[in-house]
């Protein structure tokens, strides 16, 4: 049996609310894309967000572990124009970048032997999400979750605590300070195997912190999924990657 199969037997067929999400965005999208039309984020050519010439330079990482997840799927190394994809849809409001990296990381999830139940994105707190306008983490896991006939239930997970900048911080200083700031709803994940997609995983502390919201709200399993995987480094890059989601 592939891959896909043992995920559509395990899971619903996507609800209708996320149905509309998506649709939502992409006629939204689409009408800019009449105004603006599209440019490789990595070489400039028009049609397309992510060519398939600079797809085809994308690194995968090397396998990664994350302590209090059951495994760990990384798309693409952050170098490169997977970084270029999720700055630009992290900072620069390009929310359109968030299908082509939705894709890249639904191609990834198909090589794992995973059964997953629901795909839960790592949340932002109110006042985050109030400043930037949307959850970058959430609109790529509609995407990926789409491709694979899956359901997204972001309310299974909430930030219960507004956490300081990651930057700077050892990465026992980060998992400090993610401690404690998810809680996750039982009647939702109770006895269910789930998926967490992040845009970045670096140390893995904020992935973790939302694995461990979910174990002690009885989820069976806990997977965690990125579109790009960054070499942790306490000093700030280009692109400030490691600001709070």
């Amino acid at each position: 049996m592939i891959w896909i199969e043992r995920w559509a037997e395990a899971s619903r067929t996507p609800s209708v609310a996320n149905r509309l999400k998506l649709l939502t965005h992409q006629l939204a999208m689409g009408g800019l894309d009449l105004l603006f039309p599209p440019h490789c984020v990595g070489c400039g050519r028009v049609g397309s967000f992510l060519c398939p010439h600079c797809l085809a330079t994308i690194q995968v990482p090397e396998e990664r572990t994350c302590p209090g997840l059951d495994g760990v799927c990384v798309a693409a190394e952050y170098d490169g124009v997977a970084g270029a994809a999720i700055r630009g849809l992290k900072y620069d409001g390009q929310t359109r970048l968030a299908e082509p990296l939705g894709l890249l990381l639904a191609r990834a999830l198909r090589q794992t032997n995973w059964q997953v139940d629901l795909v839960v994105p790592v949340p932002l707190h109110d006042t985050r999400l109030a400043e930037r306008g949307y959850n970058q983490a959430k609109l790529i896991s509609l995407y990926a979750a789409r491709a694979l006939g899956l359901n997204v239930e972001p309310g299974a997970v909430r930030r219960v605590r507004n956490t300081s900048s990651q930057v700077n911080l050892s990465a026992q200083e980060r998992r400090a300070n993610v401690k404690g700031a998810f809680e996750s709803n039982s009647e939702l994940v109770l006895g269910r195997s789930v998926l967490v997609v992040d845009d970045v995983l670096t140390t893995g502390a904020t992935i973790a912190a939302c694995a461990e919201a979910l174990r002690n709200a009885g989820a069976s399993r806990v997977y965690g999924a990125t579109a790009a995987g960054a070499v942790f480094s306490p000093v700030p890059a280009a692109g400030d990657i490691d600001s709070p989601v």
